[in-house]
């Protein structure tokens, strides 16, 4: 199912809602000229609360050497165990309407807290970056880790399987306008852009250097156990038109703040996207 564009732009609105954080005036956004060759976006091109400190190390920086300040920076974390996830995941995926419940990542339902287990009607961690991609399994590390963990129904996460994700497929039961097919899996519209950054986030911090694999998103949908993810060109076509959503922003700063005070980068600077990929 193609992806229906959404009327917002997220570099404009990561500059205004920046400069309304720090007191910065927003320098004026001009498209380039159609046929225009684009080039590496710049670390300084947007700006975030947190670039004095947190994300000083990658001012000025692009391409790869962005990435690896960037994973010099998020490395800096404290895990947490798989259990732990649990109740973790009741404060960062919260219902911002009912304390009571969590929102679904596929479906898109709000279902009780209390509802955590294996059995039909409950909901359980979803491994966004699959776990096979990489073979980490549930291991304290990319296993454990908030930024790519969420919780999903049951029998919706048994759908999603391993698969790859990219556009196409078919509707199944509590699919909240998410697809699937035989090799890939489609989220639904509201979430993919947080899908996408998620899996960015998972390729920028185990790049193989801590005892894990090195993770990195491809453009294959047959990546089975081999640590790649796709696909990259779809996922980078999300992100860009679904703009981090104040859920997200939360979402982000409740890890940071509470549980392993590291970053999801892509949330903060949606513009280094294009300029490491």
């Amino acid at each position: 199912m193609p992806v229906t564009p959404m009327r917002r732009h997220w570099k404009s609105l990561a500059l205004a809602t920046s400069a309304v954080l720090v007191g910065l005036s927003v320098p004026a956004l001009t498209a380039p000229p159609a046929g225009a060759a684009t080039t590496a976006t710049s670390a300084t091109t947007a700006t975030s609360a947190y670039d004095a400190s947190y994300y000083d190390g990658a001012t000025g920086k692009t391409g790869t050497a962005l990435k690896d300040a960037l994973n010099t920076i998020i490395s800096d974390q404290t895990k947490i165990s798989y259990s732990a996830v649990w109740n973790a995941l009741k404060v960062t995926d919260q219902d911002p309407n009912n304390s009571n419940n969590v929102i679904l990542l596929y479906s898109g339902i709000s279902r009780s807290k209390s509802l955590n287990g294996g059995d039909v009607g409950d909901w359980n961690r979803e491994h966004v970056w699959a776990k096979s991609h990489g073979d980490f399994g549930t291991a304290t590390g990319p296993g454990t880790d908030l930024h790519h963990l969420r919780p999903e129904d049951v029998q919706v996460n048994s759908i999603r399987s391993n698969k790859d994700f990219d556009n196409g497929g078919s509707s199944f039961t509590n699919s909240g306008g998410s697809l699937t097919d035989s090799n890939s899996f489609e989220p639904r519209d509201a979430v993919k852009g947080d899908v996408a950054r998620m899996i960015l986030y998972m390729a920028v911090r185990y790049e193989g250097t801590d005892g894990w694999p090195d993770l990195e998103p491809n453009d294959s949908v047959t990546n089975g156990s081999n640590p790649y993810h796709g696909r990259l060109s779809v996922l980078k076509q999300w992100h860009e038109q679904d703009p981090p959503s104040a859920f997200e922003k939360n979402r982000n700063d409740v890890i940071y703040n509470s549980y392993q005070h590291n970053r999801n980068p892509f949330i903060d600077h949606p513009e280094w996207v294009e300029s490491i990929w």
